[in-house]
C-alpha cells in the first residue's frame, strides 16, 4: 500500500541529488558544506526510521552545526541569463504555467476516491486498496509533481539533471530556513509531550473571567497568534494551545464544535506568521532574494492585513464556533 514511504522516497531522492550536484560545483567555496547538508536531509528521508531516537538526533544536531557555523553558501552553477528567461518566456507565453497547473488538478482528483460519494464505488475499493486513505492527498500531490515533471521534461526537452540543478539554485537561495518548517512542527509535538499545554491552561483560566465566552476566545486566538510569533508556525504552536485552552475550555466546558474551533484557530495562528521574523522561510528568505534593503520589509507590508484579520478570526470564532 502506497503512503509515507513513497513520499519520503522521493523527498529523499531530490535531497540526494541536490548533495551530488552541491559536491560537483567547483564554483561553490563551500560546497561541501551544502552537500553534506542536503546528504543529511536525503538520510533523514530515506533511513530516519531506521536510525532510531538517538540517530535521529545526532542528524539533527549535525544539521544544526553545518547551518550554524556557517558552512553553507551559495552555489555558482551555470544557468540561463535573464534575457535567456525573458525570451523563452516570451515565446512559450502562458502555456508555462501548465506543468505547475497539473500539480493541482492531480492532487484533487486523486482525493476524489476517498469522499463519501465515491468512497463505496469500484473505484473507492480500489483507490484504498493500492494508496493509504490517511495519506491519500498527499500521495496525489506527490504523483503531481512527477507527472508535471515528467511533462516538463517532454515539452521543453531540458538535459536530464536541469530541473534538479534549478531547484537546487533555489534551494541554496533559501538555505537551512528551508528546514525550519520541519524543526518547529517537531518542537511543537516536544512541548505537547512535555505538558507545557497543561501550564498554559492554567495561566490561561486565571486570565479568563469566569462566564465569559468572548474572552476565552480572545484568549486562544491571540494566544495561537503570540505562540506562532515565537516559534514562527502554526503547527508548532497548535498542540500547545488547542490542549491548553482550544479542547479543555472551548470545547468542554463552553461545549464548542472542535473543528470549527482548530481551524479558525490556525488561521489566527497564521496571522502571527505573517508578522515574526522567526518564521524565516517566509518573511526573511524573500526579502534576501529580492536583494531588499530592509530586511523585514516583507514583515512591514503584512502587518496591515494580519491585525485585521486577527480581529476576523476572533470574531468568526466567536459566531461560529458554538451553538
Amino acid at each position: 500500500m502506497i503512503g509515507y514511504g513513497f513520499l519520503y522516497a522521493v523527498a529523499g531522492a531530490m535531497f540526494a541529488a541536490f548533495a551530488l550536484l552541491s559536491a560537483a560545483d567547483r564554483g561553490n567555496p563551500r560546497r561541501w558544506g551544502n552537500a553534506g547538508f542536503y546528504a543529511l536531509i536525503s538520510l533523514s528521508f530515506i533511513a530516519g526510521d531506521r536510525l532510531g531516537d538517538l540517530g535521529n538526533g545526532v542528524l539533527v544536531l549535525g544539521l544544526v552545526a553545518i547551518a550554524g557555523t556557517g558552512l553553507m553558501g551559495r552555489g555558482a552553477g551555470p544557468t540561463t541569463s535573464a534575457a535567456q528567461r525573458r525570451a523563452e518566456a516570451s515565446r512559450r507565453g502562458d502555456r508555462l504555467f501548465l506543468p505547475a497547473l497539473v500539480i493541482p488538478v492531480v492532487a484533487l482528483l486523486g482525493s476524489l476516491p476517498f469522499l463519501p460519494p465515491f468512497k463505496q464505488s469500484a473505484l473507492g475499493h480500489a483507490a484504498a486498496a493500492l494508496v493509504d486513505p490517511k495519506q491519500a492527498t498527499l500521495v496525489a500531490l506527490t504523483c503531481g509533481v512527477l507527472l508535471a515533471l515528467a511533462i516538463g521534461y517532454a515539452w521543453l526537452r531540458p538535459r536530464l539533471a536541469t530541473p534538479f540543478a534549478e531547484g537546487l539554485r533555489l534551494m541554496d537561495g533559501v538555505g537551512w530556513a528551508a528546514i525550519l518548517p520541519q524543526m518547529l512542527a517537531s518542537l511543537g509535538a516536544v512541548f505537547l509531550l512535555a505538558q507545557v499545554g497543561d501550564v498554559v491552561g492554567g495561566i490561561a483560566r486565571l486570565a479568563i473571567p469566569d462566564g465569559s465566552l468572548i474572552a476565552a476566545v480572545a484568549v486562544y486566538a491571540l494566544g495561537m497568534a503570540a505562540f506562532t510569533m515565537v516559534m514562527g508556525n502554526a503547527f508548532a504552536a497548535f498542540p500547545v494551545m488547542f490542549a491548553g485552552v482550544g479542547m479543555p475550555i472551548l470545547v468542554r466546558h463552553y461545549h464548542g464544535d472542535p473543528a470549527v474551533i482548530a481551524a479558525i484557530g490556525m488561521l489566527a495562528g497564521f496571522c502571527g506568521t505573517l508578522i515574526t521574523p522567526m518564521a524565516a522561510n517566509f518573511n526573511l528568505v524573500p526579502a534576501a532574494l529580492l536583494d531588499l534593503k530592509d530586511k523585514s520589509a516583507v514583515i512591514r507590508a503584512q502587518i496591515p492585513t494580519a491585525l485585521p484579520l486577527l480581529a476576523a478570526n476572533i470574531l468568526l470564532l466567536y459566531l461560529l464556533g458554538f451553538r
